[in-house]
Protein backbone atom coordinates (compact mmCIF):
# COMPACT_ATOMS: atom_id res chain seq x y z
CA UNK A 1 0.00 0.00 0.00
CA UNK A 2 2.82 2.31 0.96
CA UNK A 3 4.73 1.68 -1.99
CA UNK A 4 1.36 2.40 -4.35
CA UNK A 5 0.99 5.40 -2.64
CA UNK A 6 5.04 6.38 -2.93
CA UNK A 7 5.01 5.26 -6.40
CA UNK A 8 1.51 7.63 -7.27
CA UNK A 9 3.29 10.68 -5.88
CA UNK A 10 6.65 10.18 -8.08
CA UNK A 11 4.91 9.80 -11.09
CA UNK A 12 4.46 12.84 -13.10
CA UNK A 13 0.68 14.19 -13.21
CA UNK A 14 -1.04 16.36 -15.58
CA UNK A 15 -2.75 19.79 -14.53
CA UNK A 16 -5.84 20.21 -16.91
CA UNK A 17 -5.68 23.78 -17.94
CA UNK A 18 -7.90 25.77 -20.81
CA UNK A 19 -7.66 28.56 -22.81
CA UNK A 20 -9.63 30.83 -24.80
CA UNK A 21 -8.90 31.54 -28.70
CA UNK A 22 -10.85 32.91 -31.32
CA UNK A 23 -12.50 30.86 -33.80
CA UNK A 24 -12.08 33.42 -36.86
CA UNK A 25 -10.41 36.98 -37.05
CA UNK A 26 -12.19 39.46 -34.15
CA UNK A 27 -11.28 43.10 -35.57
CA UNK A 28 -10.32 45.46 -32.56
CA UNK A 29 -13.72 47.45 -31.40
CA UNK A 30 -15.85 44.43 -31.75
CA UNK A 31 -17.58 42.83 -28.93
CA UNK A 32 -16.91 38.96 -28.30
CA UNK A 33 -20.24 36.51 -28.62
CA UNK A 34 -19.79 33.02 -28.03
CA UNK A 35 -19.83 32.43 -31.61
CA UNK A 36 -16.36 34.61 -31.34
CA UNK A 37 -14.38 31.94 -29.36
CA UNK A 38 -13.74 29.01 -28.09
CA UNK A 39 -12.20 26.75 -25.02
CA UNK A 40 -8.82 24.55 -25.63
CA UNK A 41 -6.82 22.31 -23.76
CA UNK A 42 -4.14 24.60 -23.09
CA UNK A 43 -1.97 26.19 -20.85
CA UNK A 44 -1.42 29.68 -21.98
CA UNK A 45 0.05 32.22 -19.63
CA UNK A 46 -2.27 35.94 -19.56
CA UNK A 47 -5.34 33.96 -21.89
CA UNK A 48 -8.90 33.81 -20.49
CA UNK A 49 -9.63 30.82 -18.98
CA UNK A 50 -13.24 30.90 -18.84
CA UNK A 51 -16.22 32.25 -21.38
CA UNK A 52 -17.62 34.37 -18.93
CA UNK A 53 -14.05 36.53 -18.65
CA UNK A 54 -14.16 37.53 -22.73
CA UNK A 55 -18.03 37.47 -23.80
CA UNK A 56 -19.49 41.14 -23.75
CA UNK A 57 -15.84 42.42 -23.85
CA UNK A 58 -14.51 44.40 -26.16
CA UNK A 59 -11.35 43.33 -28.45
CA UNK A 60 -8.35 46.45 -27.94
CA UNK A 61 -6.46 44.67 -30.59
CA UNK A 62 -7.20 42.38 -33.66
CA UNK A 63 -6.85 38.72 -32.80
CA UNK A 64 -5.95 36.26 -35.43
CA UNK A 65 -8.32 32.75 -35.69
CA UNK A 66 -6.77 30.03 -33.48
CA UNK A 67 -4.86 32.87 -31.39
CA UNK A 68 -5.83 33.34 -27.46
CA UNK A 69 -7.49 35.83 -26.23
CA UNK A 70 -5.29 37.67 -23.62
CA UNK A 71 -6.79 39.21 -21.09
CA UNK A 72 -4.48 42.28 -21.15
CA UNK A 73 -6.08 42.69 -24.79
CA UNK A 74 -9.73 42.65 -23.93
CA UNK A 75 -11.95 44.83 -21.72
CA UNK A 76 -15.10 46.84 -21.37
CA UNK A 77 -17.19 47.97 -24.55
CA UNK A 78 -16.22 51.64 -24.81
CA UNK A 79 -18.27 54.25 -24.48
CA UNK A 80 -16.73 57.31 -25.34
CA UNK A 81 -14.82 57.42 -28.48
CA UNK A 82 -11.80 59.73 -29.22
CA UNK A 83 -12.61 62.98 -30.49
CA UNK A 84 -16.30 62.45 -29.09
CA UNK A 85 -17.75 65.88 -26.94
CA UNK A 86 -18.31 64.44 -23.62
CA UNK A 87 -19.48 66.22 -20.05
CA UNK A 88 -16.39 66.58 -17.70
CA UNK A 89 -17.63 66.58 -13.55
CA UNK A 90 -15.74 67.82 -11.00
CA UNK A 91 -17.48 66.82 -7.72
CA UNK A 92 -16.07 67.80 -4.39
CA UNK A 93 -18.61 67.60 -1.72
CA UNK A 94 -21.92 69.66 -2.33
CA UNK A 95 -19.80 71.64 -5.22
CA UNK A 96 -20.31 70.14 -9.00
CA UNK A 97 -18.45 71.46 -12.14
CA UNK A 98 -19.57 70.27 -15.19
CA UNK A 99 -18.20 71.45 -18.62
CA UNK A 100 -17.68 70.47 -21.90
CA UNK A 101 -14.96 68.51 -23.23
CA UNK A 102 -13.40 66.15 -26.22
CA UNK A 103 -12.15 62.73 -25.32
CA UNK A 104 -8.62 62.29 -26.57
CA UNK A 105 -8.96 58.15 -26.34
CA UNK A 106 -11.68 55.67 -26.49
CA UNK A 107 -12.83 54.38 -23.13
CA UNK A 108 -15.28 52.12 -21.22
CA UNK A 109 -16.82 52.56 -18.05
CA UNK A 110 -14.35 52.91 -15.73
CA UNK A 111 -11.11 53.14 -17.52
CA UNK A 112 -9.12 56.80 -17.35
CA UNK A 113 -8.80 58.67 -20.36
CA UNK A 114 -7.64 61.80 -21.74
CA UNK A 115 -10.01 64.59 -21.94
CA UNK A 116 -9.56 68.54 -23.34
CA UNK A 117 -11.90 70.87 -21.77
CA UNK A 118 -13.12 72.94 -24.76
CA UNK A 119 -13.17 75.95 -23.32
CA UNK A 120 -9.72 76.62 -21.61
CA UNK A 121 -7.61 73.89 -23.70
CA UNK A 122 -6.62 71.99 -20.65
CA UNK A 123 -5.82 68.00 -20.57
CA UNK A 124 -7.16 66.62 -17.43
CA UNK A 125 -7.80 62.60 -16.60
CA UNK A 126 -10.85 61.34 -15.83
CA UNK A 127 -12.64 57.77 -15.07
CA UNK A 128 -15.27 57.32 -17.71
CA UNK A 129 -18.80 56.90 -15.97
CA UNK A 130 -21.84 54.18 -16.48
CA UNK A 131 -23.59 57.63 -17.88
CA UNK A 132 -20.44 58.33 -20.41
CA UNK A 133 -19.89 61.19 -18.41
CA UNK A 134 -15.70 61.63 -17.17
CA UNK A 135 -15.63 62.14 -13.69
CA UNK A 136 -12.79 64.33 -12.80
CA UNK A 137 -10.91 64.61 -9.01
CA UNK A 138 -7.83 66.59 -7.78
CA UNK A 139 -6.18 62.85 -7.14
CA UNK A 140 -6.07 62.02 -11.08
CA UNK A 141 -4.48 65.30 -12.42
Amino acid sequence: MRAALALALLLPFSARAEALVATHVLRASSVITEADVTLVEADIPGAATSLEEALGQEVRQTIYAGRPVALDNIGPPALVDRNQLVSLIYQQGPLAIIAEGRALARGGVGEVIKVMNTSSHATVTGVVGPDGMVRVSLEQE
